[in-house]
């Protein structure tokens, strides 16, 4: 998999390329400001861009913009946004575009080499990869709303369905049958007023935007 890191500590990016190149994996271009992350996305047309949220110069969201800037200029460009904190608004916009190959991390989830791979390898998959405490701020957040009709278990399925698994995973973390999954997946849509999918990441997203924009 051919990557493009952009992140401005140090320690961290060279942490990320020997991370990644051990993997087998190729870091085809590294840069540690926001005005360099396009051009290297543009120029090298990785099969995924893994950025920090923050860069320089403003430190703000340059990292986020990028990477919102290089999806309209490579539709479907798998894009994993690396985070010191969680913030709800940045999850919201990679999302907004309704497409898949999207993730988002809190940094220290890459000290969980494992865990970070395969979010890694989700998202060039086309698939998303949010962070579980990213997707536990949101469903704390969302009051007064469907998601108040849902069980105890329906909202388990609903936190490993918005984190990027699928129907096998989540059965082995709840320790119940693919079956079992399935009927409760459509009783999360049938609540929340979505129509039923079970199309990789799409479900995923909608339930997301339906949470966003809740």
């Amino acid at each position: 998999m051919r990557v493009v890191i952009a992140e401005d500590n140090a320690l961290l990016r060279e942490g990320l390329v020997l991370l990644l190149t051990s993997s087998g994996h190729e870091v085809v271009a590294v840069v540690g400001s926001g005005p360099e992350v396009l051009p290297a996305i543009v120029g090298h047309r990785p099969d995924i861009a893994v950025l920090d949220v923050r860069m320089p110069p403003g430190f703000r969201d340059e990292g986020l913009r990028a990477a919102l800037a290089a999806r309209k200029e490579i539709p479907g460009l798998p894009v994993l946004v690396l985070s010191q904190y969680v913030e709800e608004s940045y999850a919201a916009e990679l999302l907004g575009g309704g497409a898949g190959g999207v993730g988002y991390l809190l940094k220290d989830r890459v000290g969980r080499v494992d865990e970070f791979l395969d979010a890694l390898e989700r998202v060039a998959a086309g698939g998303t990869a949010l962070d579980p405490e990213v997707v536990s701020e949101l469903l704390v957040r969302r009051r007064d709303s469907p998601l108040d009709s849902l069980t105890p278990r329906e909202r388990e399925v609903l936190k490993l369905m918005a984190e990027g698994h699928d129907n096998v995973t989540i059965a082995k973390v709840l320790v119940v049958t693919e079956r079992s999954v399935s009927k409760h997946i459509g009783n999360v849509f049938l609540k929340l007023g979505l129509p039923p999918s079970d199309s990789g990441h799409r479900r995923v997203l909608a339930v997301l935007a339906y949470l966003n924009n809740s």
